[in-house]
């Protein structure tokens, strides 16, 4: 993947190992990624059919908001966010053996979608890597073009977004992620270190790098998603999300506003602390946080 390389190496991004709890199947890492909670046990036999998901979420905060959202792909998320989408196209995981039509399915709606102003998210989920690793494991040939025909998908993408950025001058997010990893015998559901450790890519020209500027991906979970996505699209934090804001997507931004962040983090999780632990007092909490904005001196 030399595009994708070349933006973790040396590109705007900030890239991270995240880790994913188990069970590690579809269906509860998206609901972990979009939630920022802990799918329990459950969820594996939910996978296959999922039923729509009415825990706080990303997406539900953003089609309150206003915001359009197209996918294409996993046929998961339209089962757990039935009508959410302005558009859709989704693809069943069922059939293990094909990797090239799932793929394909998804990548025929990218030129025009690219080039249409009609939409705010678009999520894009990818199986084939998935069912080469079931069908012939970790270390088959065919991996590497699978890789190579994802890594040309990012570059399409993200040379569109930075060619509409020249025009409108709003810095976009590109995300890069997998729901899960895969053992060395090609399968997931597990806990080993090669199924719960997954890429995390946050791409950005908010994210500039100067040359020499070295950045070692940083381990992480992959609940710290949901609040990082919903901070960027100026959206409440999943009420019962447990991660934390990956700080590095805002470290470019004015102090004031990181504390802002931070803060917003913090009450939520102290919040969500509060709920589910009894003997939590509440006289034990810490002098609460000053806003940042009443530390200002006035002029």
């Amino acid at each position: 993947m030399p595009y994708t390389t070349y933006l973790v190496e040396k590109g705007a991004s900030h890239s991270f190992v995240a880790e994913a709890k188990p069970p590690t199947v579809t269906m509860p890492r998206i609901k972990a990624l979009m939630t920022g909670s802990l799918p329990g046990f459950i969820d594996v036999v939910r996978n296959l059919n999922s039923p729509a998901l009415l825990e706080d979420n990303v997406i539900t905060q953003a089609k309150a908001a206003g915001k359009r959202m197209v996918f294409y792909g996993d046929e998961t998320w339209v089962k757990l966010f039935p009508k959410h989408f302005v558009e859709y196209d989704g693809t069943a995981s069922f059939f293990v053996s094909d990797y090239t039509e799932v793929d394909n399915n998804v990548t025929r709606h990218l030129d025009k979608v690219l080039k249409r102003g009609d939409w705010d998210v678009l999520i894009l989920h990818y199986l084939g890597l998935d069912h080469i690793g079931h069908i012939s494991g970790p270390s088959s040939p065919l991996i590497g073009r699978k890789l190579s025909e994802m890594d040309n998908v990012l570059m399409k993408i993200h040379t569109s977004l930075l060619s509409e950025e020249r025009e409108n001058l709003l810095p976009n997010l590109l995300v890069l992620c997998g729901d899960h990893g895969m053992s060395e015998t090609g399968s997931h559901g597990a806990s080993s270190m090669e199924e719960v450790n997954t890429p995390l890519i946050l791409i950005s020209s908010a994210f500039e790098r100067k040359p020499g500027d070295i950045r070692h991906p940083k381990h992480v979970q992959q609940t710290d998603l949901a609040a990082t996505l919903a901070i960027g699209l100026g959206l409440p934090i999943p009420e019962n999300s447990v991660g934390s804001l990956l700080f590095p997507a805002v470290e470019g931004r004015p102090m004031r506003e990181q504390l802002r962040f931070l803060h917003l983090n913090a009450v939520q999780l102290s919040k969500l602390l509060q709920e589910n632990m009894p003997s939590y007092k509440k006289g034990s909490n810490p002098a609460p946080a000053q806003h940042p904005a009443s530390t200002e001196q006035q002029g």
